[in-house]
């Protein structure tokens, strides 16, 4: 059965509706404009929170072929 609405409850839905409308597009509303920003935020905070662990340093990796030219230089100085 179809019950009779006056025009006054028909706005009051009207109104309701378009209030809720409106709070669902601001909850789903995100804080950054494109997605490189979101990933680098992400980044950032798992970098504080230390998911990728400490910062590797770059001179540890490059004394071994500084020292494998050096003795290879000893070697032809010697012979």
């Amino acid at each position: 059965m179809i019950r009779a609405r006056s025009i006054a409850q028909v706005e009051s839905d009207i109104v309701a509706l378009r209030a809720a409308a409106a709070r669902a597009g601001t909850a789903l509303a995100c804080l950054f404009s494109t997605s490189d920003e979101f990933e680098a935020e992400v980044v950032r905070v798992r970098r504080e929170q230390g998911a990728y662990g400490p910062a590797a340093r770059a001179d540890h990796a490059s004394w071994w072929p500084l020292a494998l030219t050096a003795l290879l230089v000893m070697a032809f100085l010697l012979v």
